[in-house]
């Protein structure tokens, strides 16, 4: 029977990167305070990323005041599916997935049906702060829908998924596909109950998935196995990834990147406080890779091509033992 913990000695032992190492040694150390807003409020990291040419799902309007939610019925009259989230939210907080719509009426991924009424609600608790980070007044932003991308039929319930990527210093270091389930409310959100998906920097093949925190080997919810989960155009979402240092001046972040079906890999956006959880994605720690890149990046700055190439090559997975042989597989 596999064990259901491990001693926090093994875990150094597999460069399991912890709470205080992450915060003193990374996101205090490269990631100047002064630059979060970009980051932490989601109108900023799209109108930067327009700048940058980093592509996103299409902004469709911005609701900044009170008073304006009373006239959005006309706003939303041509939009059969639309993303409402708050600017400011966090962990996936007060985002509203809207598929289509039934009469008057708009259909979320659960099927569950809402009235314009509670779309007025849901923006009037936005920008009360409800959903931000400190309670902050906020703005509800309303985005164009990812279609969802063929690639992912069956791996996926109510919801898209999307890919986390850890940057470091403009180096890809870790990532991981988070798949819906029912639990998650059709929210790629693994404290919600989404599984994660370990993927190969090579070459963006599943090395391991987890729910919970423990092993799985199919979705809970479609049963379709995952170790066959293979991301077509890999490369090209590292780069992507990897150009977000460049953009926003942030050593240390967490990337979340969508694949539209017909706009290809999108931004969806950015943390600087990226959670810890990807490790177990993956069967592996994080902290030698980010020691690795710091010694590697201290004399000299690299243009993100030869940086994705490198850790193609470089973290390229190795079959062996992984601290996931210690958790019970479900």
């Amino acid at each position: 029977m596999a064990k259901a913990w491990m001693s926090a000695k093994r875990l150094k032992n597999y460069g399991m990167l912890g709470m205080n190492c992450r915060n003193v040694d990374f996101i205090n150390r490269y990631n100047d305070r002064k630059l979060y807003p970009l980051v932490d409020n989601k109108m900023k990291t799209k109108l930067l990323a327009q700048e940058y040419d980093v592509p996103t799902p299409q902004l469709r309007f911005v609701v900044r005041a009170q008073h304006q939610i009373n006239y959005i019925d006309r706003k939303l009259a041509d939009l059969d599916s639309f993303v409402l989230k708050p600017a400011k939210g966090s962990g996936g907080k007060g985002i509203l997935v809207i598929h289509g719509r039934q009469g008057d009426q708009f259909v979320r991924s659960s099927g569950a049906l809402l009235d314009v009424s509670d779309i007025r609600r849901h923006m009037s608790n936005i920008l009360a702060g409800l959903y931000s980070l400190g309670g902050s007044p906020d703005l509800a932003i309303v985005e164009d829908l990812i279609a969802f991308d063929d690639c992912f039929a069956g791996y996926s319930h109510e919801g898209v998924p999307d890919i986390r990527i850890v940057v470091f210093k403009g180096y890809p270091v870790m990532a991981m596909l988070r798949l819906s389930t029912h639990a998650s409310d059709g929210k790629a959100n693994l404290h919600q109950g989404a599984v994660g998906v370990g993927l190969s920097l090579d070459a963006g093949r599943c090395l391991y998935a987890a729910q919970h925190g423990r092993s799985v080997r199919v979705h809970p919810d479609t049963g379709r196995s995952l170790k066959d989960i293979r991301i077509s155009g890999w490369r090209d979402i590292l780069l992507l990834a990897s150009q977000c240092y460049d953009m926003t001046g942030l050593g240390y972040i967490g990337t979340d990147i969508v694949i539209d079906k017909h706009m290809g890999p999108q931004l969806l956006e950015l943390n600087a406080r990226p959670g810890l959880a990807i490790q177990i994605a993956n069967g592996c720690g994080l902290l030698p890779r980010l020691r690795h890149i710091e010694n590697r990046t201290l004399s000299r700055r690299f243009r993100s091509e030869h940086r994705v190439d490198y850790v193609m090559r470089r973290f390229a997975e190795v079959e062996g033992e992984s601290f996931m042989s210690y958790v019970d597989v479900a």
